[in-house]
Formats: C-alpha cells, sequence, structure tokens
C-alpha cells in the first residue's frame, strides 16, 4: 500500500468528523431545550470516532451506534444526529462488511417507523408515514450507496489487475520476440560469419605451415592474420553464447580490458600502425563495463587508424582519477580537418557504449592534421 496516499485518506477523515462533529454540535446548541453536557460529550465521541472509520470500519459503526442511541435516549434529537451513524454505516458496507450493515440498518429503520407512530398514538396517519419516510431514506440510502461504492471499488480492481495482466502479457511477448530474435541472429552469424572466420584462419596457418617448410620466412602480416582471425573466432563464439542464453553473464563475451592494451598495441603493430601508450592511473579494479568499453574504444581507434590514417602512427593517452577514466587517441594521418568525420559504425558503437555508461565522446579531425577521438566514463559511485 502507498503510505502516502493511506496518510492523504486518514487527515481527509479525520477533516470530515471535525466537520461532522461541528455540524452536530451546532444543531444541538440551535435544538430546544439545550443539550446537558454529558449529551455534548456523547454526540462529540460519535461524531469524533468517523476519523478512524476506514482502519476500523465495524468497530467505529458500533461505537456511533451506541452513542447515537445513548444521546436519543436522553433527548429527542434532529435529524442532523443520525449523520454520524449514516457514515459509518456507509464506510462498513462499502468495504464489505454488508451483513453487519443490514443487521443495523433494519432495526433502525423499523424503530423509526415506530417511534413515528408512537408519536401519533399509534394510528397510520399521513403525518406518522410522512414523518418515518425521511429518515427510512436516509438509512436505506446509506445501505445503498455503500454497496455501490463496494461494487465500484471491486470492479476498479478487477480493471487494474485486467490492466496489470494485459501488461505483463505484452512484456512477455516481447520478451520472448526479443529471445527468438537473438537465437536467429547467433544462428545466422553463425552459419556465415564463424565459418568464414574460421576459413580465414585455416588459410593463414596452411600458407604459415608451407612457408616454413619451404624454409621461407613468415611475413609478418600473415601471422597477424592468424593471430587477429583466432582472437575474432573466439570472441565471436562468446557473444554467440551470450546471444543464445540471455541468463548468461554478459561480461563473458568479452574478457579484455585495459591491461590487455599491450597485446592490442602488437596487433595493431603487425596490421601496419605503430602505436604509443601512455596511462596515468591505476587501471586494475575497475569496473568490468567500462573497462571492456574503454578496450573496444581503443580497439575501434586503432583500427580506423589503420583503415584511414596516412601515416599509421598513434598515440593512445589514458586517465584514471576518482571520478571518470578518459581515453585520447591521436594519429598523425591525412584526415581533413576542413571535412568532418563520416559517421560509420565504428563511430557510432563507441558512442553507442560511451552513452549507454553516462560518459561522453567527442572525434573530429585536428587542425594541425591527423584525427583525435576522446571520451570520459564517469566512474563514481562504481569503484568498490
Amino acid at each position: 500500500m502507498d503510505p502516502i496516499r493511506d496518510r492523504r485518506a486518514d487527515l481527509l477523515d479525520a477533516a470530515l468528523a471535525v466537520g461532522v462533529t461541528g455540524l452536530v454540535l451546532a444543531d444541538a446548541l440551535l435544538g430546544q431545550p439545550r443539550p446537558a453536557p454529558l449529551d455534548y460529550a456523547l454526540l462529540s465521541a460519535g461524531s469524533l470516532v468517523i476519523a478512524v472509520r476506514a482502519r476500523f470500519p465495524r468497530t467505529v459503526l458500533l461505537v456511533s451506534l451506541v452513542l447515537g442511541l445513548a444521546y436519543l435516549s436522553r433527548v429527542d434529537p434532529g435529524a442532523v444526529a443520525a449523520v454520524p451513524v449514516l457514515i459509518a454505516i456507509y464506510t462498513a458496507v462499502s468495504v464489505g462488511h454488508r451483513l453487519l450493515g443490514i443487521a443495523v440498518v433494519v432495526p433502525l429503520m423499523v424503530f423509526a417507523v415506530l417511534d413515528n407512530l408512537a408519536a401519533e398514538g399509534g394510528t397510520f396517519t399521513a403525518g406518522a408515514i410522512q414523518d418515518a419516510i425521511l429518515p427510512v431514506g436516509w438509512f436505506f440510502a446509506a445501505l445503498v450507496l455503500g454497496e455501490v461504492t463496494r461494487h465500484r471499488r471491486a470492479y476498479l480492481r478487477q480493471a487494474e489487475q485486467r490492466a496489470a495482466e494485459a501488461l505483463r502479457t505484452r512484456e512477455e511477448v516481447a520478451r520472448r520476440r526479443a529471445e527468438e530474435e537473438r537465437v536467429r541472429i547467433a544462428r545466422e552469424l553463425h552459419d556465415s560469419l564463424t565459418h568464414q572466420i574460421s576459413i580465414v584462419k585455416l588459410q593463414a596457418g596452411v600458407a604459415i605451415h608451407l612457408a616454413r617448410k619451404r624454409g621461407e620466412e613468415v611475413p609478418d602480416a600473415l601471422l597477424a592474420i592468424q593471430h587477429a582471425s583466432a582472437e575474432a573466432n573466439k570472441e565471436l563464439r562468446a557473444t554467440l553464447e551470450v546471444l543464445r542464453d540471455d541468463k548468461s553473464d554478459k561480461s563473458t563475451a568479452c574478457t579484455h580490458g585495459l591491461l590487455a592494451l599491450p597485446t592490442l598495441v602488437e596487433q595493431a603493430r603487425a596490421a601496419g600502425v605503430t602505436a604509443k601508450v601512455t596511462v596515468d592511473g591505476d587501471t586494475t579494479g575497475l569496473p568490468s563495463d567500462i573497462d571492456t568499453a574503454a578496450y573496444r574504444i581503443v580497439q575501434e581507434a586503432l583500427t580506423n587508424v589503420a583503415r584511414h590514417a596516412g601515416s599509421g602512427e598513434a598515440s593512445v593517452r589514458v586517465g584514471v582519477t576518482a571520478g571518470e577514466l578518459t581515453l585520447r587517441i591521436d594519429d598523425n594521418g591525412s584526415a581533413d580537418p576542413r571535412k568532418p568525420p563520416v559517421p560509420g559504425v565504428g563511430l557510432l558503437g563507441m558512442r553507442e557504449r560511451v552513452t549507454a555508461l553516462g560518459g561522453r565522446l567527442s572525434a573530429g579531425a585536428r587542425p594541425g592534421g591527423g584525427f583525435t577521438v576522446e571520451a570520459a566514463l564517469p566512474l563514481e559511485g562504481k569503484l568498490a
């Protein structure tokens, strides 16, 4: 239950109790003869108890009824004095105590009729019938209104349950479709990309074996192809496991982090890129998502250098503070500073990674030539 809503309801009931108390006391003061102090106490107690009607509906009904009858036995009250009892009847019936409400209302209606008949000498005169209609109608209206409110609340609860069930069903359908789509993607990747990478690895291995068999020096590019294809095949299989099993640990899709930068630099050098790495701070103990994202950003930036930069030289700077992890990758290639970078898949992937972690990314040509990629990933609240 919502505590704020409960508190608001309690305040409204308290305000209602105060208002009803003021109403019945004012009616008693204006009536003749004036009630005694005990009568005022009975009226006040029977009205103020309404403040807890939502929490104790049956108790409130019985207390207001007993105090009301006690007041009635001492004073000939007006119709306003019955308001606390009417509210208590409505409350009890509206929360489901229908039999209790009927057990209270029926005797009160009979009593009202008999009391008016006694006032007319026990005969069914027009005046006696008219005087009895008003209190009987009030008690009956309180009973019916409480029952209508109970049905309305039950209908609203059912509507809320149906809406929640519909939402849950939509979420389950969406989840099932997402799982089916992941399995389909994993199947397509396995049947196409994994096969092609395996062929590349196999052909590179055959070429290396033949070169060594003939006593020739194996080209560095060929060794790089063999190593890169083996790494790509391993990472792709790990990614396929994540796609096929939503409950698996997604961090297993990539076991690389900033500690693997030396290996990444060697791979870049084999691809023709000379890279220098500078690390300022401790990169151990970083959150796995931050560590993996940083590695991937550097990897993609060096790959772009190999593809697009003219000189194939780059510098990687890593900074770790208490608040964030910063990355800067520069190359002195032939990128034209007057032309904005084309947002390819690589840059888009880097930006998506950084955005998902709440960081910021900038990429563009430098005024003096070359290209720069800068990223900042927040660490506050993530480090142990």
